[in-house]
């Protein structure tokens, strides 16, 4: 056993922490600084905002910011209200519904390059929706929902693809939420006579509120930083600010406007984690 005088010992938790400290500094703290200096710093080596001036010039810029807000105001509401019924249905824990449970979570265990893919392969012109439809006789001729002119078709399909594939991590955060109310609430609620509408807005929803608010910020902050399914079903056709830092850096070797890309995506994520922190607060995170 080995043992420590009294001037080793204060020194123990400081070398426990260090190869937390030289991974974050090494993996997190050192990109963060490069990009700082790539964004912030021009070609000619002069500090300023001309990288970013450089951007709100470009239209592509504006398309990729407006595209990624449209995204996050239909997926991240349609995710949060589609998890919570489906939370509320599993949470009756009636007979199978640990089956329905594991095929729920199913798209948990799946990237979002697969999600694209199975996506793709489903509603490509030759894909599964449209032999099923052509066979049954409801169409003639294959739908087509990607390629040029046709970025509104592929909008909804990568709603879709979003909303099979990453609903189940909300899910998982309500139902959890949902499993942990004392069913004396509900007991003392059919006491006083509570419809099934008064105990879901009176002890449901306030008690569930405080995780819904955190998954609700996590399929924000994850929405807006969307990359995968879009780039490969759409590619530039839809520009979003996640994949404009990859077109700006794989492809056109600009590291600078990309470090200038990723800085705004980082701004605004701070951005909205504040005011959902400052704004959105609960009464039972403020206790």
């Amino acid at each position: 056993m080995i043992s420590f005088n009294q001037g080793e010992k204060k020194w123990i938790p400081y070398l426990l922490f260090l190869p937390a400290l030289i991974y974050l500094a090494g993996f997190i703290g050192y990109p963060l600084v490069k990009t700082l200096q790539l964004a912030f710093i021009s070609e000619k080596g002069k500090v300023g905002m001309e990288n970013f001036i450089t951007l709100t010039r470009d239209s592509t810029f504006w398309k990729a910011l407006k595209n990624t807000l449209y995204l996050l105001m239909v997926i991240v509401p349609l995710q949060v209200i589609l998890a919570f019924l489906l939370a509320l249905f599993v949470n009756g824990r009636f007979k199978g519904y640990m089956t329905v449970l594991y095929i729920i979570c199913i798209p948990l265990a799946l990237s979002d390059v697969s999600a694209a893919l199975m996506s793709y392969n489903i509603f490509t012109s030759h894909g599964f929706l449209n032999k099923l439809l052509i066979k049954f006789g409801f169409i003639d001729a294959p739908i087509y929902f990607f390629g040029l002119g046709l970025s509104s078709r592929a909008f909804w399909v990568i709603v879709l693809t979003e909303l099979w594939r990453a609903t189940p991590l909300v899910f998982v955060i309500l139902l959890a939420s949902l499993q942990v109310i004392s069913k004396d609430y509900f007991e003392a609620a059919d006491v006083f006579g509570f419809s099934s509408w008064q105990k879901f807005f009176h002890i449901t929803l306030p008690l569930t509120m405080p995780s819904l608010q955190s998954a609700l910020l996590i399929r924000t902050l994850f929405a807006f930083q969307i990359f995968g399914v879009v780039w490969l079903l759409s590619g530039r056709d839809i520009p979003i600010l996640a994949g404009e830092v990859y077109y700006q850096q794989a492809e056109l070797s600009n590291f600078r406007l990309a470090a200038t890309y990723g800085f705004i995506i980082a701004f605004i994520c701070i951005l909205i984690s504040w005011v959902y922190l400052t704004f959105l607060k609960t009464k039972h995170s403020e206790l």
